[in-house]
């Protein structure tokens, strides 16, 4: 899927998937992510990194599936969970400490509570996206601290981006956003 180059946009494109066999083996997609404002690439060094995601291939048709999204394009909103919250995370890097930091994808078919969220360990995710700095090989792991900070200046570029127009409570559609996830490694 293209990005539209109008208003703000987070690219993934997916390179790889990646195993860790410590007992039991274990799965994940990689790939890159980039923030862009009306098709323009954002710099600083929470606007584009690595994501880690569910294995493949995307499905989208089934609920609780254990795979990631489909590539495509999704709107977002605010998240209103529980675990993850858009507004009123708990301010911790401790990575048991809830709720964490979140938005989520909306349009995800049979899918719900598809979240970009931050990482740690292997994986912290079941469909879902977690931000994080690299991940050369399935021996390395996503360090729980980086990757939050990574999703708060997520969600405080697309404060900054979307200005008045941003929701003021969780669970609201983000206007003038949306993730463009691209690749089926």
């Amino acid at each position: 899927m293209p990005l539209t180059n109008s208003g703000w946009e987070m690219q993934i494109t997916r390179k790889s998937q990646q195993t860790r066999s410590a007992g039991k083996t274990r799965v994940r997609t990689v790939g890159t992510y980039q923030i862009f404002h009306d098709g323009v690439a954002q710099t600083g060094s929470a606007m584009s990194g690595t994501v880690a995601e569910s294995q493949g291939p995307g499905d989208n048709g089934k609920a609780g599936n254990k795979r990631r999204v489909e590539a495509g394009s999704y709107p977002i909103s605010t998240q209103d969970g529980t675990k993850y919250k858009t507004f009123g995370y708990k301010d911790s890097e401790a990575p048991n400490v809830v709720p964490k930091p979140g938005i989520e994808l909306n349009n995800t078919g049979k899918r719900s509570e598809i979240l970009i969220h931050p990482g740690q360990g292997f994986l912290a995710s079941v469909g879902c996206i977690n931000p994080c700095t690299s991940l050369n090989s399935g021996s390395v792991t996503i360090d729980y601290a980086p990757s939050r900070k990574r999703v708060i200046a997520i969600i405080e570029d697309l404060k900054t981006f979307v200005g008045s127009d941003f929701p003021t409570k969780n669970g609201k559609k983000i206007p003038r956003a949306q993730i463009v996830i691209e690749g089926e490694p």
